[in-house]
């Protein structure tokens, strides 16, 4: 079988993500709710992150040296998963273009990206990937693994490009074996991108296309996401394996119910993992977005952006990957309730 040396594998079921052929928090509920085969994840996006721009990569130095790391960075990230995991996480996002170093910017002149500009992989950025994969994997954690960023698909330099890019990422984990990742095929499409087929009109045709990349039957689960409170429009729920919101920008959590529900009423829609996989809101408990996407069968994730407030948040860089503020320490804390506790310990 595909994969049979590793550890951990992602499966779908319907709506029931499954790990290693068993639903994610079997048999568990939160306030009289399943939530068995969710998936709960955290926007961890930089931890790949190097800048290639040697006017901004200062930007990103630590406090405490004066300069930038990446290797510190993924190895910090490293040392933190075992945490996220005991805390009841299953699953971090991160990207090969990364994300806004700054939490949010309109414009981003930093050069991030996995890619060259013919859309061949740079190794040095692989070698990061390889560690974040292989942690997960022996700790029983899923990658959602982005592949395209807004601000950075530019420095692919053409169509064929990106096309080259899904192609040598996608082979590039098969060679590896890996079976623990959902691919999220960009980051927002329907926020500009440099690349038509990237963006939402045309987005469908790169989903599919990771579709077709298999080895031995096995081929990743695949979608990709929208901005905050937007759903994906019929093809892209038509084409797949999981549905990926955003509910940043929403502010009441009865709109995540109504994109849960929303999605269930496409024409193409059917049953498939909804899973938030970025949403800044907070204040956890019964009236946040979190308890919106428990009730509405769906799956949340927590994106802190800190805001350009270096240190606090998990995307501002540089980035404290420990549990290191009253933020961090709510959600991972409201999180081992909902999802109770572990019994055994994983391997690290």
């Amino acid at each position: 079988m595909f994969g049979s040396g590793r550890h951990t594998r992602v499966g779908i079921e319907d709506e029931t993500v499954t790990i290693n052929d068993a639903p994610t928090y079997e048999g568990r509920t939160h306030e009289g709710r399943s939530i068995e085969g969710r998936l709960f994840n955290s926007r961890m996006i930089q931890a790949l992150f190097d800048d290639a721009n040697p006017e901004t990569v200062d930007n990103w130095a630590y406090p405490d040296t004066d300069t930038w790391d990446p290797e510190r960075n993924v190895g910090e990230f490293l040392a933190a998963m075992p945490e996220w995991y005991a805390h009841g996480l299953r699953a971090v996002t991160i990207n090969l273009q990364c994300g806004s170093p700054e939490g949010y910017s309109s414009d981003q002149p930093w050069i991030v990206s996995a890619y060259r500009p013919d859309g061949s992989l740079k190794p040095d950025w692989l070698g990061r990937l390889r560690r974040v994969l292989d942690r997960a994997d022996r700790l029983g954690m899923v990658v959602i693994l982005g592949l395209f960023y807004f601000g950075q698909d530019d420095v692919l330099e053409d169509e064929t490009a990106v096309t080259n890019a899904v192609d040598n990422a996608i082979e590039w984990l098969l060679d590896e074996g890996y079976t623990n990742v959902v691919i999220e095929v960009a980051n927002e499409c329907d926020i500009h991108y440099d690349h038509d087929v990237i963006d939402v009109g045309r987005v469908a045709e790169l989903i599919e296309r990771v579709r077709t990349i298999e080895r031995d039957g096995f081929s990743y689960p695949v979608g990709t996401s929208f901005s905050g409170g937007t759903v994906p429009p019929d093809d892209v729920v038509a084409a797949s394996d999981v549905v990926l919101l955003h509910g940043n920008g929403v502010d009441d959590p009865a709109r995540i119910r109504e994109m849960v529900a929303e999605v269930r009423d496409r024409p193409s829609y059917e049953p498939l993992p909804i899973v938030f996989n970025e949403d800044d809101h907070f204040g956890f408990g019964s009236v946040s977005n979190l308890d919106a996407a428990i009730e509405s069968g769906a799956s949340w994730g927590y994106f802190d952006p800190g805001h350009n407030d270096y240190w606090h948040g998990y995307q501002s860089l540089p980035v404290r990957w420990d549990s290191n503020t009253a933020r961090k320490k709510a959600f991972f804390g409201y999180l081992a309730g909902v999802t109770g506790p572990e019994d055994g310990s994983p391997s690290s």
